[in-house]
């Protein structure tokens, strides 16, 4: 069983960073998390760019709703999950949680914390590192950074691996705990 998550941000390749984690399996289920809009074409198109661009051999679920993200890690056939932002921006309109306080989607994020930590089979889960620059100027933009910074943070927890993705480069994280505590020589 591997769990890894694989941050990064717009563009930065962690996507085919992911799919190259699976690439070996014979069975990969891709759970996509962008919810196709008929009111914008550029959109729809991304999505399919991105369904022609995996492999053959791989399922699709395109999901339709917050819940059904947990809902599709019910068995332990290799997954890959993309993305968590998306699926973010999902649960706050589900939730119409734009407007509500920080936390409302807490409950949507212990479900897929949970599903998550009970997953068995190979898991990759793809999501934005944000917030690392300029605060949003508007509201819902600060919203987003922080619910998706605490989910990351959750996540992580439970994974058995985390990667970060900067211009194509990736770079394996690790947990205060998977440190050596030797504060005598300037090691955490």
């Amino acid at each position: 069983m591997t769990r890894t998550l694989v941050l990064g941000g717009a563009r930065s390749g962690k996507s085919g960073h992911a799919e190259s984690l699976l690439a070996g399996h014979a069975e990969v289920r891709y759970v996509a998390t962008g919810r196709r809009n008929s009111a914008d074409a550029d959109w729809d198109a991304r999505i399919d760019t991105h369904r022609r661009t995996r492999p053959e051999h791989w399922s699709t679920v395109e999901i339709t709703s917050y819940a059904a993200l947990s809902e599709a890690l019910r068995d332990d056939v290799p997954t890959l999950v993309d993305d968590l932002g998306t699926w973010l921006t999902g649960a706050l309109d589900d939730l119409r949680a734009w407007d509500s306080p920080r936390g409302t989607v807490v409950g949507a994020v212990d479900d897929l914390v949970t599903a998550v930590d009970r997953f068995e089979g190979p898991l990759v889960l793809v999501s934005p590192e944000v917030g690392l620059g300029v605060i949003p100027e508007s509201r819902a933009g600060r919203l987003f950074r922080d619910e998706i910074g605490a989910a990351n943070a959750r996540l992580a927890q439970v994974c058995d691996a985390v990667t970060l993705v900067v211009a194509g480069l990736f770079v394996p994280l690790s947990r205060p705990s998977d440190r050596p505590t030797d504060r005598s020589r300037g090691t955490w």
